[in-house]
């Protein structure tokens, strides 16, 4: 559900299952550099979002709290999400301890599964005997009445583990979030339908492609940018604005940043939603086979 404030798309929110309201465009951190985290997120929240992304695997959670700190926007301004690593699983508390110290933080805004793979911490290449995702989300659900954690979720959840942990008797927090690749080659129509179904919010990373993206060089994107007058990032943010999804674009630029931003006054017609939608190739940036267990089913990109 989206609180939509004319074409001012920069103040757009989602309210969540939980009566959270989420800012639509936030600072994805994924794959930046050391030393650059923290310069890229107090552009960002200088720029005006509120909205930052990352993660206990990334390893910059420290740099993102210093740049917050640095940007001198209170606290309570701004949107914190960072999720809980594949080796954490069994160690729910523990990893929410190290996130939150890192940060320097008292709480997060958003706490995600970042992956359905209870990983051995001791062998990468082995999922725990005798640890699942089930469990992992038993532990997760424990953490909102503590008040470290607002709302939690799940990210990398393909239609097959959302209904397994779904239907697990004890489950008793639906997901209040599902972050997941989602961009114009990786459009995955039936997992961002089952989730509205289910009351969970969609959030896009790699919502351009991630770096070197082939879509940069796409004919029909490139001729929509020109045509609007705007950049393809641009487009392709707005395409996923537009979709009811939250976007939390990558860059450690800050006129890039600052770019990513620039979304008000203007919006894309159906038929220029539908041009993107409908582009004829797919691919993913993340893949599963890194993991000792198969998350992806091909109604990620593939199949759709």
């Amino acid at each position: 559900m989206s609180d939509l404030r004319g074409l001012d798309h920069t103040k757009w929110t989602f309210t969540l299952n939980t009566g959270a309201k989420m800012p639509a465009v936030g600072l994805g951190t994924w794959q930046s550099k050391p030393n650059e985290v923290r310069e890229a997120v107090k552009a960002a929240l200088k720029a005006g979002y509120r909205h930052i992304d990352t993660a206990l695997a990334y390893g910059n959670e420290h740099e993102v709290g210093l740049g917050i700190k640095d940007s001198g926007v209170p606290r309570d301004q701004i949107w914190i999400t960072t999720k809980l690593d594949n080796t954490w699983h069994h160690v729910v508390e523990d990893g929410i301890t190290s996130s939150l110290k890192s940060l320097q933080t008292d709480y997060v805004d958003l706490y995600l599964m970042h992956w359905p793979s209870s990983t051995d911490p001791n062998d990468k290449k082995k999922h725990l005997p005798d640890w699942d995702f089930l469990k992992t989300w038993q532990e997760m659900q424990k953490l909102p009445a503590s008040g470290r954690v607002k709302n939690i979720g799940v990210s990398n959840f393909a239609i097959p583990n959302l209904e397994k942990l779904l239907n697990d008797p004890s489950r008793k927090i639906v997901p209040a979030v599902n972050q997941i690749e989602l961009h114009p080659n990786c459009p995955s129509p039936k997992l961002l339908e089952y989730n509205k179904s289910k009351g969970i919010h969609c959030t896009a990373y790699s919502c351009l492609g991630s770096t070197d993206s082939p879509l940069y060089k796409d004919a029909t994107l490139l001729k929509l940018a020109e045509v609007k007058g705007k950049t393809p990032q641009q487009c392709m943010l707005m395409w996923g604005l537009q979709r009811g999804t939250s976007v939390i674009p990558k860059s450690v630029t800050a006129s890039r940043i600052e770019k990513n931003f620039e979304l008000n006054g203007w919006e894309l017609s159906k038929e220029e939603m539908s041009q993107l939608g409908n582009l004829p190739d797919r691919f993913k940036v993340c893949k599963d086979g890194w993991l000792p267990v198969k998350v992806f089913f091909g109604e990620g990109c593939i199949e759709d």
